[in-house]
């Protein structure tokens, strides 16, 4: 398991092939380690805060013991893909230098098909209340972000997680409240232990492991999306802790409305 308090830093190398998955644009790229990754552009969709909601999730995700390939910060060189012939790419390049971020690339993985795959009550609960937890309207049987690997489940893309961070107006409110869009979620029909996964999962995301893996987020990242409602960098690592652990500790909310659901009362 990676630990949660460290993350590598690697170099692009080469830009390898365009996954044209959403809108986001992410691609294969080979980095100064030798090995090959999923890299997300800063330049893409909602740029950096995108980055920011995919390392918080991915790393709260193996705190809980869910198997995310490593994440590492994506080094984008000023002059990396001037020679790339298709202009938007080209373009996304030029807007993404300097600190990206990389999953590490599942080859030969598949992505996840309910109607072929399973998976037990407890790991589905678990990623349920994950992504209840972090407002994560992206896991569902059209987009399940998730890819079977070594006959294992791996979770892959959190980046539309934590979405109260494109707003920001009423971010101490969003802490507390529901999601309705975990009725959508892939899992939730095979999510039969969303009690024993709330117990725990709070056990597990206690203050300081949400504190450490806030402290992963780069201070060049947290710069550049301040806004009127995060004035600083401390303003925005506080926002996300506050509302992490308000979520947390309000997690009946959802956990209510994963179960209504889940029995089809809504």
């Amino acid at each position: 398991m990676q630990n949660n308090q460290e993350i590598r830093s690697v170099w692009v190398t080469r830009y390898v092939t365009a996954l044209r998955e959403g809108g986001s644009m992410p691609a294969i790229a080979e980095a100064d380690d030798g090995f090959l990754y999923a890299l997300k552009f800063r330049g893409a969709g909602q740029g950096i805060k995108a980055l920011i909601a995919e390392l918080i999730g991915g790393e709260a995700a193996r705190v809980l013991g869910l198997r995310v390939p490593e994440i590492v910060l994506a080094h984008l060189d000023e002059g990396f893909g001037r020679t790339e012939p298709d202009e938007e790419i080209q373009d996304l390049l030029k807007a993404s230098t300097g600190l990206n971020l990389a999953l590490h690339y599942l080859s030969g993985s598949i992505s996840f098909d309910p109607a072929v795959h399973k998976v037990d009550e407890e790991t589905a609960s678990r990623i349920v209340w994950l992504d209840a937890w972090l407002m994560n309207m992206d896991r569902t049987a059209k987009n399940t972000n998730m890819l079977f690997w070594n006959r294992e489940l791996w979770l892959i893309d959190h980046g539309a997680a934590l979405y109260f961070h494109h707003s920001g107006k009423n971010w101490k409110q969003d802490g507390a409240k529901s999601f309705p869009l975990i009725k959508n979620h892939v899992l939730l029909p095979f999510a039969g232990k969303l009690e024993q996964a709330d117990e725990y999962c709070r056990q597990q995301l206690t203050d300081e492991r949400i504190d450490g893996i806030l402290a992963l987020l780069p201070s060049e990242w947290l710069r550049l999306t301040t806004s009127t409602e995060f004035e600083n960098e401390a303003g925005l690592r506080e926002a996300y802790s506050y509302f992490l652990k308000q979520r947390r500790d309000k997690s009946a909310v959802f956990i209510n409305e994963a179960n209504n659901a889940g029995s089809g009362i809504i």
